[in-house]
């Protein structure tokens, strides 16, 4: 199916119909008329559920220009849709930096591509161009690489001609295939479109004007048409006369122009020149990874300097949770939510048996009663018996937990163990009296027992 740019037609909104002619002029009437409509298109054909690939095709039917920002991750997907935009496209270059830190050279590969393109497709509603390079090898690669686009929920992807490994557009080394090896690809993506039952939009681009000339640019084009290719992208065009120039190859099938920020060799032109031109899409490829790249930048600074970045140069913390959607999953959230006074009493249940639990395992309160007799009688009074002075020590019990928890730290006095050990001397295989008769004259801290119990608990007596 070609997809026809429509120069001058009337649309239907409502029940009344708008002759775009008369719309040219007032660009604000224009892109507010373009805007409803395409929301109104889609709104009325959600329900029968289009393909984005579909949707797509019904934009570019439309008259006007189509703005399309260049994302590289869900989020910036998500705020190029937030903004108001009928469509966006991928970058390679803003994926290869954002994901991998690494320049567009042809590094990243088809996977790392499709994984970050899923992201992207999955967190918006409008259709996602995504920047497919070279196709990622021959024929047969390419024909992988578009089945793996429209898995991944692209709408439309962008095929160029360059050898591999390929280099980044508007820089040096731009090498292309042969006129016959970069046909013979569009007429495989083509297959493979039709092999996967898709109607993925196939944008063919060229690198031929960098790599060899206009001339053979625009013949690459018209032959591209012939092959299948639903728009035309000629890279690196160098000014208007050139970018006319591509626009009259075959007027009917759209052409794409790159709007390269910050100093490309195309020139930078606004909407309305480049409509007027004859172009029905555009891509910004750099600004949003751009202006990311210095705010962080900006913001690292601030911090480095014991400062935090300005209100004004960030959102504040209630504006970001309102763009990752925190409120329309709050009250997504309660459709779902059971009794709330039972959970509610569950809730507190649990929390009144973990505190519970928590102190009696951290926490232990004792009460120690020490009468003068028996205070004296183990050597407060400085007489010399086998536990002479016994009652100014401490036993530390510790016992930590298998999950590593500490469930008991108590401190007692340590002539409190005379009479047990009196009476049972040994416990559990070990003499803890002879221990204690040991320890008893040693300055400092002594630790008498480590053990693990049968439930894994780790046991620790210590004389301080």
């Amino acid at each position: 199916m070609k997809v026809s740019a429509v120069s001058n037609a009337s649309v239907s909104v409502g029940v009344t119909r708008v002759p775009y002619s008369s719309l040219r002029f007032h660009s604000s009437s224009l892109s507010t008329f373009k805007s409803s409509y395409a929301v109104a298109c889609f709104s009325a054909s959600a329900s029968a559920g289009p393909s984005s690939a579909k949707v797509l095709r019904r934009i570019l039917d439309l008259p006007g220009l189509h703005q399309g920002p260049a994302c590289f991750d869900a989020l910036s997907a998500k705020l190029v849709q937030n903004a108001g935009f009928q469509l966006c496209f991928t970058s390679g270059f803003s994926i290869s930096a954002a994901t991998l830190a690494l320049p567009d050279t042809g590094l990243i590969s088809l996977g790392e591509m499709l994984d970050q393109g899923r992201l992207i497709t999955q967190s918006v509603s409008i259709p996602v161009i995504g920047d497919a390079d070279n196709g990622y090898g021959n024929a047969m690669n390419l024909k992988r690489t578009l089945k793996g686009y429209v898995a991944a929920g692209f709408a439309g992807i962008i095929l160029e001609d360059q050898v591999s490994p390929k280099a980044c557009g508007h820089t040096r080394g731009r090498r292309v295939v042969s006129r016959e090896e970069a046909v013979m690809k569009i007429k495989a993506a083509v297959d493979a479109r039709r092999e996967s039952g898709s109607d993925i939009v196939i944008v063919a681009r060229t690198d031929a004007r960098q790599a060899l000339s206009l001339e053979e640019a625009l013949v690459r084009s018209r032959a591209f048409v012939d092959a299948g290719a639903d728009v035309l992208f000629v890279d690196a065009l160098t000014s208007r006369e050139e970018m006319k120039a591509f626009c009259e190859v075959s007027p009917l099938v759209p052409k794409m122009a790159n709007m390269l920020e910050g100093g490309g060799k195309t020139p930078i032109l606004n909407p309305m020149e480049l409509e007027e031109i004859g172009f029905k899409v555009v891509a910004y490829p750099l600004s949003l990874i751009g202006v990311s790249i210095r705010a962080m930048q900006d913001s690292l600074t601030a911090i480095r300097g014991g400062r935090i970045p300005p209100p004004g140069s960030m959102p504040s913390f209630e504006e970001i949770k309102d763009v990752l959607g925190f409120n329309a999953y709050y009250e997504e959230e309660k459709r779902y939510t059971t009794d709330s006074s039972s959970l509610y009493s569950i809730q507190r249940r649990d929390e009144v048996d973990r505190e519970q639990t928590s102190q009696s395992y951290k926490d232990p309160v004792v009460e120690v009663v020490t009468p003068d007799d028996v205070y004296n009688k183990y050597g407060a009074d400085g007489s010399r018996n086998p536990f002479s002075g016994i009652w100014s020590r401490t036993l530390r019990v510790k016992i930590t937990g298998r999950d590593g928890f500490e469930k008991l730290d108590l401190r007692i006095p340590a002539g409190f163990l005379d009479g047990i050990t009196n009476i049972v001397p040994a416990l559990g295989g070990v003499n803890i009296k002879e221990l204690l008769d040991d320890a008893t004259e040693e300055v400092g801290g002594k630790l008498l027992l480590d053990f693990q119990d049968r439930m894994g608990d780790r046991i620790q007596v210590f004389l301080e």
